[in-house]
């Protein structure tokens, strides 16, 4: 089943959705980050991730600084249409720490 971006709820988190990042090939999840409409659409026409940050107030791509690029290859919308999956080609690490995932810590 096919969803529009209309079809998506915004109002539950504020104007921000939950974006997981996972890797096409592998499955990994990469990083968790938070969308709004137009960092979606942004996603959309260029094939990059492009995410709000919350705490920075503004929009940004995934690799602008880093070089470490997120080519979305697909997006996937849940069941009640408030979280996204953003499918990537990954190139270079995801996490700020250089790492290939940002979930690289156990809880105890």
């Amino acid at each position: 089943m096919y969803k529009v971006l209309s079809d998506i709820d915004f109002i539950k988190g504020g104007g921000l959705i939950p974006v997981v990042v996972q890797d096409i090939t592998s499955k990994n999840v990469l990083t968790l980050a938070y969308s709004n409409k137009k960092s979606i659409v942004l996603t959309k026409k260029t094939g990059k991730s492009w995410f709000w940050s919350r705490s920075r107030k503004k929009l940004w791509m995934k690799g602008e600084t880093s070089g470490n690029v997120q080519n979305v290859k697909k997006i996937l919308v849940d069941c009640d249409c408030d979280a996204i999956i953003y499918l990537v080609d990954a190139k270079g690490p995801a996490c700020h720490t250089k790492r290939n995932t940002c979930f690289h810590n156990e809880l105890k």
